[in-house]
């Protein structure tokens, strides 16, 4: 079962985020070496278009670690208001898991 993490980010700012994944036991880290990462947000489930997350997994990869980002233009072009995302690891095997989902605010910038 994925984690979940709403989050705030401030249109026109740059946001980043560290998430830290772990075993079953909630302790380990998970070993991400030879994962992949991927994370979208859309204004709903349903939605077609999406804006991408740039993940990425934190060196060493042994760490569990994965780093979020949008830059300050990306958030700039993405509308105000409320969405949906997840974050989710593809092991070299194809197996994909989702580890974590949420809500996100974008609230509105007035400095353009």
């Amino acid at each position: 079962m994925a984690g979940i993490l709403n989050i705030t980010i401030d249109q026109g700012e740059t946001y980043t985020n560290t998430n830290s994944v772990f075993l079953a036991d909630g302790i380990t880290a998970m070993n991400l070496t030879g994962y992949t990462v991927a994370s979208k947000m859309r204004q709903n489930y349903t939605s077609t278009a999406s804006h991408t997350i740039t993940t990425t997994i934190t060196s060493p990869a042994t760490a569990g670690l994965i780093d979020s980002t949008l830059t300050a233009t990306e958030t700039s072009a993405i509308k105000a208001g409320y969405y949906v995302y997840d974050l989710e690891i593809t092991s070299s095997s194809g197996i994909v898991t989702r580890v974590l989902e949420g809500k996100v605010h974008m609230k509105p910038g007035v400095t353009r």
